[in-house]
């Protein structure tokens, strides 16, 4: 039974049926992978893609300009914002006290620097009488009217007068400096007294919030951050992908996240150097074990239709494809 089956496959494989069928199968399978790889080699002349691209916008970090214990938060996460709302408030007793310290000191040197003005306006008349009298006596002792200690005393009520009166100019000079160090302090006063109530700079959204009523903040310490709707593609190509990459170029924009949607660009600019050498360590490659690394250039890529409708944030996985021909 069994060499009868065998004989009846080897008929059939015999057959010239079957036999075409052997060579057709291999052939079209041939043809199709040079269609493929023609096809590849034509796209990859005109288009240049790399999954090492990422979504990119401006975060701007807020941090207080003063120290203070947080007594009012509005910001809540994920929170859209608008340029000018009020974010958070710090607690301000202390600096308005300073400040009301600062206001009653500046108007204690007022009044004194008024007083002084008019110490310095009378010296002054006596220091003219002085010198009126001095210049009378010397005319007058050069004539032998008037003795010579009559001469004397008036040379140093002159003296003493003069002496006086550039003894209040200064101590006014030196009042008059307190009043204007005076007022500066109070400009810093209020403007510390601003910097209680913190607003957004910029329309956005609250992300990235570390804020809470009642913590206890510091200068330049990260509260949170705004990142604003604008939003970009930075793509890092492969150095040998950018030789034909021009500013204005289209570029088909496909991001992980919404799966098989499409966007449409343009190129915007193309960064003066490498990713590696803008690094904070960039390579020493004047050593003796070189080996060549092929360099990835970034590529800042602009949206240019619409796309505030998707949920559409910085660091997403994109894949842009340039068209370069």
């Amino acid at each position: 039974m069994e060499q009868e089956d065998e004989e009846l496959i080897s008929e059939t494989d015999d057959r010239p049926e079957y036999k075409k069928k052997r060579v057709f199968v291999p052939i079209i399978t041939f043809v199709i992978f040079i269609i493929c790889g023609i096809f590849y080699l034509i796209h990859g002349y005109y288009y240049k893609s790399t999954d090492d691209a990422f979504v990119e916008g401006h975060i701007i970090t807020v941090a207080p300009k003063i120290s203070g214990q947080i007594e009012k938060l509005y910001a809540e996460d994920n929170l859209e914002v608008k340029k000018g709302d009020l974010l958070l408030e710090i607690d301000s007793n202390d600096y308005l006290a300073k400040l009301k310290q600062s206001q009653a000191k500046l108007e204690e040197a007022r009044c004194a620097l008024v007083n002084e003005k008019n110490q310095v306006q009378k010296l002054f008349s006596e220091l003219n009488f002085a010198k009126n009298d001095f210049e009378r006596y010397a005319a007058m002792y050069e004539k032998g009217i008037v003795s010579k200690q009559d001469y004397e005393l008036s040379k140093t009520k002159y003296t003493a007068a003069k002496s006086e009166s550039q003894s209040s100019q200064a101590k006014y000079d030196e009042i008059e400096a307190t009043v204007k160090r005076l007022e500066a302090e109070i400009e810093q006063d209020e403007l510390n007294l601003s910097y209680t109530k913190i607003y957004a700079v910029q329309d956005g959204m609250i992300t990235n919030r570390t804020a809470e009523e009642g913590n206890y903040v510091k200068i330049g310490q990260p509260l949170f951050s705004i990142v604003p709707d604008k939003m970009w593609v930075v793509a890092n190509f492969k150095e040998t992908q950018i030789v034909n990459m021009k500013k204005g170029q289209s570029v088909t924009i496909k991001i992980d996240s919404l799966g098989s949607k499409k966007f449409q660009g343009k190129v915007d600019s193309i960064q003066r150097m490498t990713g590696a050498k803008a690094s904070l360590f960039p390579p020493e490659n004047a050593v003796g074990s070189y080996v060549k690394i092929v360099q990835r250039v970034p590529v800042k890529i602009i949206f240019t239709e619409d796309i505030s409708k998707y949920n559409i944030v910085p660091g997403m996985s994109v894949v842009p494809e340039v068209r370069v021909k």
